[in-house]
């Protein structure tokens, strides 16, 4: 369980690059702290258990960033590029992905985190890139020990660009290094244009932030530049890239800063 939210994340299976439909299944090391219900008598001290939880999130953090730091020496090692890339559910992040790859003529690989299927990862090799599935099961980010595995599977080429396709939530994905390059989230219009007020730490964290689906701006109340303003308030160095990867309109934008 992550102790940071809550989630459960006992199995978590990596499916590899060439064999879609084969999952190796994998269980989570069994050095993680793990809670057990149990009674408490009536004047038991709460403050003891909120200390105790702030402790327990302190270590999972700090291990995951020990983790993390490993899978950024090796990419850094190899000059491999990784970005690591966040949004809510449907946001269009693995059509962004799809665009991207036939349009830009850099080696792209794919890490794709959801909590069961393997459709994301086939869309990503129909597309003409390598493709490694991470489901999480119950749990709603990946980690750095979930990202480490799924690297020794698809092996990314040295000088390329990797993508990492966190699992859809606005919350833990920020709390939680990969070994990423750079962090970038995509929100799309129809979610509304007061996300970073209501998300801070993800908007926070991020170095560029991707408008998606502006072709549906005549149909929905979305504020641009509110929105725009309300994420450089939290984070002043932040770029904005309104884009639609459906039509592909302001996507030579993102291609360059990609590149």
């Amino acid at each position: 369980m992550c102790s940071t939210c809550g989630c459960g994340s006992d199995e978590v299976r990596v499916s590899g690059v060439e064999d879609s439909a084969a999952s190796h299944s994998h269980n989570q090391p069994h050095d993680q702290p793990h809670e057990h219900p149990h009674d408490h008598p009536h004047d038991h001290d709460h403050s003891e258990d909120r200390t105790h939880t702030i402790e327990l999130e302190t270590a999972v953090l700090a291990r995951n960033d020990h983790l993390a730091g490993h899978n950024r020496r090796w990419l850094q090692e190899r000059d491999i590029r990784t970005l690591n890339l966040m949004s809510s559910p449907g946001a269009g992040k693995t059509t962004l992905l799809e665009r991207t790859i036939a349009l830009t003529e850099r080696n792209v690989s794919v890490i794709e985190g959801d909590q069961e299927t393997l459709f994301d990862a086939e869309r990503i090799r129909a597309a003409g890139a390598r493709a490694v599935q991470v489901n999480t099961g119950a749990g709603c980010h990946l980690d750095g020990s979930m990202v480490g595995r799924a690297l020794e599977e698809l092996q990314p080429e040295p000088g390329s660009v990797l993508f990492i396709e966190n699992v859809g939530n606005l919350v833990c994905p920020a709390l939680f290094d990969l070994g990423e390059s750079a962090r970038v989230v995509v929100i799309s219009v129809p979610e509304g244009d007061d996300k970073p007020l209501k998300y801070p730490h993800m908007f926070s964290a991020a170095d560029v932030v991707v408008v998606n689906k502006i072709d549906l701006l005549p149909y929905v109340d979305f504020d641009v530049a509110r929105f725009t303003a309300d994420a450089r308030k939290l984070n002043p160095d932040v770029t904005v890239l309104p884009v639609s990867a459906r039509t592909g309109e302001g996507l030579d934008a993102w291609l360059t800063w990609l590149t």
